[in-house]
Order: C-alpha cells, then sequence, then structure tokens
C-alpha cells in the first residue's frame, strides 16, 4: 500500500491533473471517515451534506445545523471533552450570550426574548462543532470547501433556469427559495469557497487557475444579477482581498479586476434597472438623511439604545416594541431590525451587551487572522479572516442579528474560517503547492 505521507502523495502540484486532484480529494475524504467509528462516520457526512441542504429551505437547514450543534454539546459531556473551552473566542461567545439572556429576562418580554437569546446560541455553537469536532482533519476540511464550491455551482444553475424561464421579477430572483435571499448563499455561505478560488485565479498556473477565475466570475455575474446589494459588495470587496493576501501577481490581479469590471459593465448595460438598483437607488438611500428608508430604517434601534442604554429593549424584541418606541418620533420606519448588526445590538441588549459582542466578533477574526500569520502558504488559512471581516464589516446593512435565514448562511461560512485556524504549517511543502490535503497525521489524522 502507497504511504500516505510520502511526499508524492503529500501535496497538491500544478503538474497533477484536476480529475486526479478530485480524486485525491475523495481519496483523503474516504481515507478520513473510514478511521472513525460508524456514529462520527454519520455525523461527519451529514455535515458534509450541509451546502446542498442549504438550497433546499431555512427549515431543513436549521435542522441540519442545530442538530449539528447538539450533538456536539452532548459528545462533549459525555466523553468529558472539555479542552476547547479555554480558546478565547468560544470563551467570549459564552460571556456575549449571557448578557443577551440577562437583557432578555430584564426585558419588558422576557419569556419570548429569552427564547430568541437561547435558540441564538446553537449558530456559535455549531461554529465550535465545527472547528473542534468535525474539521478537525484538514482532509474533512478540505473535503466540505469542496462540498460548498459544489453547491455554489449548483446554485449558479438554479439561479441561471429562474432567469431563462422567468426573469427577474422587480429586479431580484427567488429561486430556489421563493424568498429574495439567494444572493445571501452566494454571498454568505459560499464565501470561504469564493475568496479561495479568487486567490488561486490570481496566483497558481494552468488550468487550476483558469478554471478558479472562471468559477469566480460566474458566480460574481450571478451574484450582482440577484440585485442584493450589499451581498454583492461582501463578496467584490472579499474577493479583491483574497487576491491581495495571498502570494498575488499583481498583472493577473489587474486582468481579474477588469474582467469582472467589464462583466459588471456588460450586465448593466444589458440589463439597465441593474444599473439603477445598484448605483442610482444605492446613492439615493444612503442613510445620510432623514428622507433615505436606511436612515429611517436604522433609527428605532438607535432610539432604543439611548431609552434603555445599559441592557436594552431585549433580543428580539425590537420588533414588537417599535411602535411604542418611535411614537411621536418623525422620520422612523419600524421593521424587524434595523438594518445594522451594531445598532441592533445596541438597542436589544444594550451598551453592556455591545462591548461584549464587539468583544466577540473581534475575537473571531483576530482568531483567523492569526492563522493567516502562521500559516501564509496556506491558501485556506491565509484567506480565512476574510469572511468574519466580511460579515461583520460595521458600517454595512445587515440582516438580523438574531434571525434564522441569515445566520443559517452566515455561520455555516463563519464556522469553515474558524476550523481553518487549525491548519498547522506543513514543514516541508513544494513551493507551489496552495494546500496540502493531505500530511503526518497526529491522531489518525487530526490536527
Amino acid at each position: 500500500m502507497s504511504d500516505p505521507n510520502s511526499p508524492n502523495l503529500r501535496h497538491f502540484s500544478d503538474q497533477l491533473g484536476l480529475k486526479a486532484q478530485a480524486r485525491r480529494l475523495w481519496t483523503d475524504m474516504r481515507a478520513a471517515l473510514d478511521e472513525m467509528s460508524a456514529w462520527d462516520r454519520g455525523v461527519h457526512i451529514f455535515w458534509l451534506l450541509g451546502p446542498f441542504i442549504l438550497l433546499i429551505e431555512r427549515t431543513p437547514a436549521d435542522i441540519w445545523l442545530s442538530f449539528i450543534a447538539l450533538a456536539f454539546a452532548a459528545r462533549s459531556i459525555l466523553l468529558r471533552q472539555g479542552a476547547w473551552l479555554q480558546r478565547f473566542w468560544v470563551r467570549a461567545a459564552f460571556a456575549f450570550w449571557a448578557v443577551c439572556l440577562i437583557a432578555a429576562l430584564a426585558s419588558s418580554l422576557p419569556a419570548y426574548s429569552f427564547g430568541e437569546a437561547f435558540v441564538w446560541f446553537r449558530f456559535p455553537l455549531f461554529a465550535m462543532a465545527t472547528t473542534f469536532w468535525l474539521a478537525r482533519d484538514k482532509r474533512l476540511l478540505y473535503a466540505m470547501l469542496a462540498s460548498t464550491a459544489i453547491g455554489i455551482v449548483l446554485m449558479c444553475g438554479i439561479l441561471t433556469a429562474e432567469i431563462l424561464i422567468v426573469g427577474q421579477q422587480g429586479g431580484r430572483l427567488s429561486w430556489p427559495y421563493g424568498d429574495l435571499v439567494p444572493g445571501n448563499y452566494l454571498a454568505k455561505a459560499g464565501l470561504p469557497a469564493f475568496t479561495i478560488a479568487v486567490a488561486l485565479a490570481v496566483s497558481v498556473r494552468g488550468r487550476l487557475a483558469t478554471i478558479a477565475a472562471f468559477f469566480a466570475l460566474i458566480s460574481m455575474v450571478l451574484s450582482l444579477v440577484t440585485g442584493e446589494r450589499i451581498n454583492f459588495l461582501i463578496r467584490a470587496c472579499g474577493g479583491m482581498l483574497a487576491a491581495l493576501v495571498w502570494k498575488p501577481k499583481l498583472r493577473r490581479f489587474a486582468l481579474l479586476v477588469a474582467v469582472e469590471a467589464l462583466a459588471v459593465v456588460v450586465a448593466f448595460q444589458m440589463v439597465p434597472q441593474l444599473g439603477n438598483r445598484f448605483i442610482d437607488t444605492f446613492v439615493e438611500q444612503l442613510p445620510t438623511a432623514a428622507s433615505s428608508p436606511y436612515y429611517r430604517a436604522m433609527m428605532p434601534g438607535v432610539l432604543a439604545a439611548q431609552q434603555s442604554p445599559v441592557l436594552g429593549v431585549g433580543p428580539g424584541n425590537l420588533r414588537h416594541m417599535c411602535v411604542e418606541i418611535v411614537a411621536g418620533a418623525p422620520n422612523m420606519d419600524c421593521h424587524p431590525h434595523p438594518h445594522n448588526f451594531y445598532i441592533q445590538i445596541a438597542g436589544e441588549v444594550g451598551l453592556v451587551g455591545l462591548i461584549f459582542a464587539v468583544v466577540f466578533i473581534g475575537a473571531m477574526i483576530w482568531a483567523c487572522f492569526l492563522a493567516n500569520l502562521r500559516n501564509r502558504a496556506n491558501v485556506v488559512a491565509a484567506t480565512a479572516f476574510i469572511v468574519p471581516f466580511g460579515f461583520f464589516w460595521p458600517i454595512a446593512s445587515t440582516a438580523d442579528f438574531f434571525g434564522q435565514w441569515n445566520n443559517l448562511f452566515m455561520w455555516s461560512a463563519l464556522a469553515l474560517s474558524l476550523a481553518a485556524c487549525n491548519l498547522a504549517p506543513d514543514k516541508s511543502p513544494p513551493a507551489s503547492s496552495p494546500i496540502s490535503p493531505t500530511s503526518s497525521p497526529i491522531s489518525k489524522g487530526r490536527q
């Protein structure tokens, strides 16, 4: 039997055909799964199916994520494994959660708010499950990234079919959900795979670079056509940053930017309402004046923070208390959330919650950035920090911080980025190797 630790089997190579690379990923995944018990193997396979389950609907996706989170909690208790609780970002998550629960109990709608805060923790718990259990083996982390890339391809096919069959409705796309969120899948659930593809497109040679560039370009165009402006900006800015942080070739970077800019211009010319939505309407709606719909949506959160500065009105309560909060105040509209994470946290969990949230978010970004500093030779580790950095950019318009749909997409990506922190630098990688799907295993392939 071939030695899995031999240099000829340990690394991707530019000389290795794409089919052989795909076969290697499959073989490595199978080998990693074969080393597990039947229970562990089943849960890992279920986890790897996540990008396809996310394509179905929010309820199946929530069942997938919640089961994995609860399975990890039960496993940790039964096996008395608590070393993962020593990580700072984990402690920061629990501390922020505790503040949310206290704020909920102190609110005027404690039962509802406590329930919202309590079940929200399944999202960071899922990230912990991925980081400290499911993706500890780099072979499975790479397999999940490949699964995510396939999910993006499927979503692009679905959106292309929608364009050809029914076209845009009000400048937006909605397949496969019947809701205006497919751009969320591409921009959030797919962001780790997308940033890696862009980094490879501007850094490596051969067919892999060509396919990575084509993958990035097509998914960017379809992200644009969904009509979801902030999600498109997350992908555009995240992609440009990824192209610069990992061994960039500046000429190829300039070519990639030029091609994608040309594609956007062509799309605007072919579909004029896209240009109006992404440029004219976007500029008009910037929250710089009372006439802006975003200003009117965000201000109730600011007013809630002013009225309840210490612990806020309670997680999730703003949607029910908004009319009372803005009574008599002009130029304010009530929505389920104020369209900005930090304004929502300040209004619903107060100044105390905002401080703990900033520490928690900062800890995740810093953990991923340390992965970049420790292992810059690995494209997965080098680009990991872009995901939390992009999601939690403070001046962006955002979805509901405590909501279901947004968090399902967002935390599936955050989990993979935090799992990249496990990737240890390879002591002897070949100069051209972007990732190494197998390496000298620690505890049967664990990192």
